[in-house]
Parts: C-alpha cells; structure tokens; sequence
C-alpha cells in the first residue's frame, strides 16, 4: 500500500472514530442517564455530575485523534519516522496518562460524594487499566519513532 492511500485510510479512521465518540457523547450518554435518572428517581442529583465527568474524559481523546491527523498527514508525506512524529505520539501518551488520572480520581471523588456505585468504580478499573496500557505502548511507540527518525537521518547523511 503506498503512503498516500494509506495515510488516507488511517485518515478515515480518525474522521470515523470521531464521528463515533460525538454521537457517544452526545447522544448516548445522555440517553442512557436520562433513562437511570427516570428509573432511579433518587440518584437524578447525579445526572449532570456524571455527565460533565464523562464529557470531559472525552476532551483528551479529541485531542489524541488531532495528534494522530498530524501524524498520518506526516505519513502521507513519505515522513513516518520524524521527530515531529516522535513529539505526537508523546503528546498522545501524556493525554492518555492525564486522561486516565483524571478518570480514576473522578470516579472515586464521585464515589466519595456518594455519587457512584461501588461496582460502578470498580468496573471503572478496567477503564483505568486501557488507559494506562494506551499510555505505555503510545510512549514505547514515541521512543520507537525517535530512534527510528534518528537512524534515518543518519542514512540520509550518509547516501
């Protein structure tokens, strides 16, 4: 597959899991609280926390798919391994690391507000967990593309 066609694919990935996250965030999460707040009158106070809790989880994923357009624009201009690239997916891997600090704590503050469930908090650890595996293969890739960039400007030198 040549760079062009696939920066344009991975393009359309991002502009699709965009698309998802929105209609997610938007729609479905909402829904499905406004649907818990009719069935469990008594829990309604927790509606908008949790809803603005998780609107903002979704603020360093919009930002990650920014970096990753950039990245795959780089890819389409025969740049893979760049240094440019390298400070991306670094960006990428502290949103990832922030965003799964940010869901942790906020699930047990909502917690200790008596906001949540136990079992919503727990179950949240498997969140927490993804998060943090994106957070190390995202900084391993980082880590990767510099060496990787370095090697290729050395060739580069050398031909």
């Amino acid at each position: 597959m040549k760079q062009k066609a696939l920066s344009g694919w991975l393009k359309a990935a991002v502009i699709g899991l965009g698309i998802v996250g929105l209609f997610v965030y938007a729609f479905i999460i909402p829904s499905y609280g406004g649907s818990l707040r009719a069935q469990y009158p008594e829990f309604a106070n927790c509606y908008w926390p949790w809803v603005i809790f998780l609107w903002g989880s979704g603020v360093p994923c919009y930002a990650a798919l920014v970096f990753g357009w950039k990245i795959f624009g780089n890819i389409g201009r025969d740049r893979s391994f760049c240094a440019e690239n390298a400070k991306y997916m670094q960006a990428i891997s502290l949103l990832a690391a922030g965003d799964t600090v940010y869901f942790f704590l906020g699930n047990v503050i909502l917690l200790l507000l008596n906001m949540s469930h136990p079992g919503v908090t727990l179950f949240s650890m498997a969140v927490v967990a993804i998060g943090t595996a994106v957070f190390i293969a995202a900084a391993a890739l980082s880590h990767l593309i510099r060496k990787a960039a370095v090697l290729q400007e050395q060739s580069d030198l050398t031909i």
